[in-house]
């Protein structure tokens, strides 16, 4: 059954929405240092792969088959293993604004993911938007951080985050449409949770993890949103796609994070935050239309 246009884009922009508050909160829980970030980046994709089990089991879904189980150790790769532990060790230096300028260049980087792994072909106005948007996110997120005054560790680490989601995404989006878009990521938790068991573990013998309600309240939702309910939007949307479209609805997600980390953290809302992200947003809308027109010219 197809669905109606436009639908990928609105379960695309519910996952954005969540994932919004996965930077401030992540630098929630690893600020005071009573979590280590190992054990944030570990423990919180434990917690979700036992509910994922038990949706699994409950609903009785069948297995993934031959190769699936290698693509599904892609996607647990990216968005299980290499996105949270690496954003987590980044931001115990680097601000939760700064942390954006990881979101700022994922969409570009899911984009080009998707066409090399999905085939998928966008018309060149949407390329030339999708980079628009991509500059103008990385310049407002980038300014927002300080600026890029040198290239710390910190920043090596985001962007491997940044190559490990778009992999996972891309990947994960594909899945979704043989799999189910919730199914996919549960497996991935599964797959991937003797692993951070291990890990889990290791970051608890070296340091038990203490902190206040309002950091395991920050942890709490960094396991059961950020790493599963989360994703079953996100999948959606992209298993729905266009992939590289939907995409660009994450070049939205830095003004989220940004006004999170306002609200969270007390970091500085200014006019130039909010006229910059207008701008993020206009040039993700005018990509996205590009390729609602072409595949209105289509039919």
């Amino acid at each position: 059954m197809l669905s109606p246009p436009g639908t990928g884009l609105w379960w695309g922009l519910l996952g954005v929405a969540a994932f919004s508050c996965t930077v401030p909160l992540t630098r929630v829980a690893v600020e005071s240092g009573g979590m280590s970030p190992l054990f944030v980046g570990s423990a919180r994709a434990v917690i979700a792969a036992m509910l994922a089990a038990a949706a699994l089991a409950i609903t009785k879904q069948r297995l993934p088959r031959g190769v699936q189980w290698t693509r599904v150790a892609v996607v647990a790769g990216g968005v299980v293993v290499g996105f949270p532990v690496l954003t987590s060790f980044a931001l115990t230096t680097a601000p939760a604004s700064h942390g954006a300028v990881v979101i700022a260049v994922l969409p570009a980087a899911t984009a080009v993911m998707a066409v090399i792994r999905g085939h998928e072909r966008p018309p060149m106005a949407f390329w030339i938007m999708a980079a628009v948007g991509a500059v103008a996110a990385v310049v407002f997120a980038a300014l927002q951080g300080g600026g890029f005054s040198g290239l710390h560790w910190s920043d090596l680490l985001l962007f491997g985050a940044v190559v490990a989601a778009a992999i996972g995404y891309a990947e994960g989006g594909l899945l979704a449409r043989e799999l189910g878009a919730w199914q996919t990521v549960s497996w991935a938790l599964v797959l991937s949770a003797p692993l951070m068991i291990a890990l889990t573990g290791i970051s608890i013998a070296r340091q038990a993890p203490s902190g206040t309600a309002t950091e395991w309240a920050a942890f709490a939702y960094l396991a059961v949103v950020s790493m599963f309910l989360g994703f079953f939007a996100w999948y959606r949307g992209l298993a729905i796609g266009p992939m590289a479209q939907v995409s660009q609805v994450q070049l939205a997600q830095p003004v989220m994070t940004i006004s999170w980390a306002a609200l969270f953290l007390h970091e500085q809302l200014t006019w130039p935050t909010v006229l910059g992200g207008i701008a993020v947003i206009a040039c993700a809308g005018v990509a996205v239309r590009s390729r609602l027109g072409q595949t209105a010219t289509k039919r």
